[in-house]
């Protein structure tokens, strides 16, 4: 089936993450789960907005994703914000957002699901559970599911 080039590519994942460490095992992990060819990584929530408007460092060749995955506390704009802006954003609030964070309060959860997250995942403190977590999120989320294809944001 051939795609508009304005059509989001299915398998990139875009990561918003400030911790370099947690980057780095997170790439390990996706990569060991055999997702790792197509990871992006910001910085905070700001970046992330950027990255997914094509605005700023980011434009129009940014491949744009499949998955977001995303931290909840991260500097300049927090997780929760950004999720509220990516959810009430018309092209932005089909892509799925995996919330990947350390939080297990049920505040967080219950935010964070009333704020339109299609997952909530506490990040596991041993590298092999992460490999695992990366695994199942990479099989639902592009061998499981159905998604839409969906317009580039800059263009909508």
């Amino acid at each position: 089936m051939n795609r508009d080039p304005s059509i989001f590519k299915a398998k990139v994942i875009l990561m918003a993450e400030d911790d370099v460490d947690d980057r780095l095992l997170a790439r390990d992990a996706l990569a060991e789960s055999g997702l790792g060819e197509d990871l992006h990584f910001v910085d905070n929530g700001e970046e992330l907005l950027d990255y997914l408007l094509q605005r700023g460092k980011f434009n129009a060749q940014t491949p744009q994703p499949g998955l977001i995955l995303l931290d909840l506390n991260m500097p300049v704009k927090d997780g929760r914000e950004v999720l509220q802006e990516i959810k009430s954003h018309a092209e932005l609030r089909r892509i799925p957002v995996v919330v990947l964070t350390t939080s297990r309060a049920d505040t967080d959860i219950d935010l964070i699901y009333h704020l339109g997250a299609n997952s909530f995942i506490t990040k596991p403190v041993r590298y092999e559970t992460l490999v695992e977590v990366m695994r199942a999120i990479g099989h639902y989320w592009f061998k499981t599911v159905e998604l839409p294809a969906l317009a580039n944001p800059s263009h909508a």
